[in-house]
């Protein structure tokens, strides 16, 4: 097995693990580090809705808790006829901690898999150069 095909196998695996009695919707993540670490994410839900966090947002912030920063893959996995398509505040915190040119493979039902960059995904992105 390829290390990219478990990635993929870790973020599928984290649909099972998901927390969403409102939406019906799991989602789950697998985040990679430059030296290779693996933390696994899936969305978890509140019923007061804002509070929700979404599975991208969620390996990230395990990742980012135990002092990682430097990131080279992500993985996202959801239960969609096409490649799941991440929300615009996942794609703002891929912008803060990765690189544009990081690769982020998108994953949906029956193996469809799209395969882009943190850039491609958010163009024109926010970042502390506009602070």
């Amino acid at each position: 097995m390829t290390a990219k095909q478990e990635w993929i196998d870790v973020a599928v695996k984290a649909l099972d693990k998901a927390y969403v009695p409102y939406s019906h919707f799991p989602v789950g993540a697998c985040l990679v580090t430059k030296d290779g670490k693996i933390y696994q994410g899936l969305n978890i839900e509140n019923a007061s809705y804002g509070l929700s966090n979404c599975a991208e947002r969620t390996a990230f912030f395990k990742a980012v808790s135990e002092g990682e920063r430097e990131f080279s893959h992500l993985v996202v996995a959801g239960h969609t006829p096409e490649a799941i398509s991440p929300c615009g505040a996942c794609r703002q915190v891929m912008a803060e901690f990765c690189a544009p040119e990081m690769p982020v493979t998108l994953i949906g039902d029956h193996g469809v898999k799209k395969e882009m960059t943190v850039e491609q995904l958010l163009p024109y992105m926010f970042t502390e150069k506009d602070l």
